[in-house]
């Protein structure tokens, strides 16, 4: 088992801090990838962060009506080691493909 860390994101529009409203989960649970994680608000409003991994919530780094800066330690999950280090799925690459035609077809 490996411990990942994921920090507050940036939520965008030049803002450089939370506040923690309500987490959706405890210390010990399951979450799925993609499921609900934590309601943070901004200066700007109020938003629900999805859950980057599967994984045990091994510790929660804020509590709640807490603020942190973004790049700092959210939350921490426990993923088995083939799981650690990796958020999503690595692109393959694609041999592009011709969608213009050069010359006009001929009847």
């Amino acid at each position: 088992m490996a411990e990942v860390t994921f920090p507050l994101p940036d939520l965008g529009e030049g803002l450089i801090s939370a506040r923690v409203l309500e987490w959706l989960v405890e210390e010990g649970d399951w979450v799925e990838r993609n499921a609900p994680l934590v309601e943070l608000e901004t200066t700007k409003s109020a938003v629900e962060i999805p859950s980057p991994q599967s994984g045990w919530v091994a510790r929660l780094h804020v509590g709640a009506d807490e603020e942190l800066a973004v790049g700092e330690s959210l939350v921490t999950f426990t993923v088995s080691d083939e799981q650690a280090g990796i958020v999503g799925t690595v692109p393959e690459e694609k041999k592009p493909q011709r969608r213009v035609r050069l010359t006009p077809p001929e009847d």
